[in-house]
């Protein structure tokens, strides 16, 4: 083509000429478009083997990683396990101490310093706020007398020796079924010795309550219950409290309450008889005081801290015609003005309820 216009002559006229430039020009276009052209498709075809290059590149390249991939997965299956638990106790340690980077569990000494810090000062005032409240808190309450005496239960009772269940079982003829009876009983009389009981409290005078003024914190006296008071269950007479003949004696006592007095000054009595079945099963009980009370002399109890050698009264049942070869059960209930023996949940507030099953 370029030829082609070399060869070309000029016109003879300018008119002719200037046709000439004007067909010379485009002749010139034609051959700028064509070159454009030719330069494009070169452009296509030095890019596309380069895109397909690049594509060709980058599936080798990911080929090359997951081939690497599966060898370092082989060549770690195929390590033993002492390894691999060396690589873990090897990242334990640094984690609990890095000497490079000088931290303990991931933490440096100043961060450990402030958390320390921080801490005991926010236990030490929890500590102070909590001694405070409880410093507080005793400046109004009395150790020798109850602040609020409003919910406290009628008193309750217990008696004595031990039985399991309370359930005295025993076969008068082997005095193995009820010597721990008597075990028991001996033991819990030895404070209500007489010369015990008179070296340690006073001689009060009976049927009137034995109040004390003075201070709160001052010392109290108690008044005397000797264990001869008990007479024929006082295992003085008997050492075997009624056992070995099939008469058993049980003691009553009640739970001290502090500035318990019975109400209206009549004293609390105690009354015993069959809970259910037939009454003719008990045909006679003797109680010890003869009373059967507890006398107001022994009230009001003015705590353990101050009326330290107070001794609460009892009342034996001496239960001398019971019937024999089978199981009787009993209640016995406080009997006073105010006092509350019907409590069903409860069967010790006011009364407490066994049996007795005597062999012969």
């Amino acid at each position: 083509m370029r030829r082609q216009l070399r060869s070309r002559r000029a016109p003879a006229s300018p008119y002719a000429y200037r046709y000439r430039l004007d067909d010379q020009d485009e002749v010139n276009q034609n051959y700028l478009a064509d070159e454009e052209e030719e330069a494009e498709e070169e452009a296509r075809v030095m890019v596309v083997p380069n895109l397909e290059e690049e594509e060709e590149e980058e599936e080798e390249e990911e080929e090359e990683e997951i081939e690497e991939k599966e060898k370092e997965e082989e060549k770690g299956q195929g390590q033993p396990a002492g390894n691999a638990w060396w690589q873990r106790w090897q990242i334990v340690s640094e984690y609990l101490w890095d000497p490079e980077k000088r931290m303990s569990l991931a933490r440096t000494g100043q961060s450990w310093s402030l958390i320390l810090v921080i801490y005991f000062f926010f236990y030490a005032s929890l500590a102070a706020v909590i001694t405070l409240c409880m410093y507080t808190l005793f400046l109004t309450i009395s150790p020798y007398m109850p602040t609020f005496t409003e919910r406290v239960k009628p008193p309750g009772v217990m008696i004595r020796p031990f039985a399991h269940s309370l359930n005295f079982n025993f076969n008068v003829s082997e005095p193995d079924t009820w010597q721990h009876y008597v075990i028991s009983l001996n033991g819990f009389l030895q404070g209500y010795n007489d010369s015990l009981q008179e070296e340690m409290n006073v001689d009060c005078p009976p049927g009137q309550y034995f109040i004390q003024d003075g201070d709160e914190d001052e010392d109290k006296k108690a008044c005397q219950f000797k264990r001869s008071f008990l007479k024929n269950c006082s295992g003085l007479e008997d050492p075997t409290f009624g056992y070995s003949t099939g008469q058993p004696c049980i003691l009553l006592k009640m739970n001290r309450i502090v500035g318990f007095r019975p109400e209206l000054g009549d004293p609390v009595k105690v009354s015993c008889k069959v809970q259910r079945g037939d009454e003719n099963d008990i045909r006679s009980i003797n109680y010890y005081p003869e009373s059967a009370s507890f006398d107001l002399r022994y009230y009001p109890y003015y705590g353990k801290l101050t009326h330290v050698n107070y001794t609460s009264p009892l009342v034996a049942m001496h239960f001398t015609d019971v019937v024999k070869n089978q199981a009787v059960p009993v209640q016995c209930q406080l009997k006073g003005k105010g006092i509350i023996n019907d409590v069903i949940n409860d069967r010790f507030v006011g009364r407490v309820i066994f049996t007795l099953n005597i062999e012969t």
